[in-house]
């Protein structure tokens, strides 16, 4: 009995497709650094130090402490958010539609993606060098113009010193998120717009801002869950003289005096819920701009 070749496509079906692992590396990264710490942290904030259910932890969260560590964290990250999409939103503008040389953009670019990346240690010994009490900065202003920033109310290691700090790698990354928007106006509209006797404020008010509203929104959203989870730079600048959630976190995880890594699990799924509400966010508004920027 004679036996037929199976046909090709049938062929091409049983074939291994090896493309899959290419992918095995980010699978197991994501699985064994992300998938399974957060589930085992979302266990640990229903468990008491028994191993016991007990929902004490997550009521323990209303204690005044611990509100004033999340509304603190909330004001820093919203206040380094607005102001890094606002000036990260000017600067892209200037380079990208400000008819200035063309080395300027690439150079703007390379420097936002290594810089919205710096943070922690380095960042901080960075500011504590340019703005501290004997810092460079400061110390140029009281040879030159004898002017102490630190007695006109200026303080590193505050809100304001923080959030100031925070903007180093908040503005990189806005001009990283909105320049594909900004590449998305189309000159045909700014044209149409000309043609029907627009001046230059009424097309930015009336046709581009109402398309860059959805990108900057998310935008906001991304920095503002960005600087939310941050807790290197933090810590390193101010120690744990500055109660931000992260800090609070990392005291009750593996402090000394506050552990209780139970209570610290639960403050852990708060900021997941935030930030998760923050990236979901995020995510939605990218996709709806997108049909607008293609």
């Amino acid at each position: 009995m004679s036996t037929t070749a199976l046909p090709a496509s049938a062929a091409r079906d049983r074939r291994i497709n090896w493309s899959w692992v290419g992918v095995l590396p980010f699978i197991a990264f994501t699985l064994f650094f992300l998938i399974l710490p957060a589930a085992n942290l979302i266990v640990g904030a229903f468990q008491d130090a028994n191993g016991a259910f007990t929902l004490k932890n997550i009521v323990n969260l209303g204690q005044p402490a611990i509100v004033r560590s999340y509304v603190l964290s909330l004001q820093v990250s919203a206040a380094s958010a607005a102001a890094g999409v606002l000036l990260g939103f000017l600067l892209a503008l200037a380079v990208i539609h400000g008819m200035l040389p063309r080395w300027v953009r690439p150079t703007l670019m390379t420097f936002s993606g290594v810089a919205s990346q710096f943070a922690g240690v380095p960042l901080a010994f960075a500011f504590l060098a340019t703005l501290g009490r004997t810092g460079l900065v400061t110390a140029i202003l009281m040879t030159l113009f004898d002017f102490n920033i630190y007695r006109a109310g200026f303080n590193l290691l505050s809100f304001l010193g923080l959030t100031l700090t925070y903007l180093y790698f908040q503005i990189p990354l806005m001009v990283l998120v909105i320049t594909p928007a900004l590449d998305g106006l189309k000159r045909e509209w700014r044209e149409a717009a000309s043609t029907l006797g627009a001046t230059g404020g009424q097309y930015w008010r009336m046709v581009a801002l109402p398309i860059l509203w959805p990108p900057m929104l998310g935008a906001f959203l991304l920095l503002f869950a960005n600087a939310f989870g941050a807790i290197a730079t933090a810590y390193a600048l101010t120690g744990s003289s500055f109660n931000l959630i992260t800090i609070l976190l990392y005291a009750q995880i593996r402090g000394d005096a506050l552990h209780d890594p139970n209570l610290g699990y639960a403050l852990a799924l708060g900021m997941i819920v935030i930030t998760g509400v923050s990236n979901g966010a995020y995510i939605w508004l990218a996709s709806r701009s997108a049909r607008w920027i293609r």
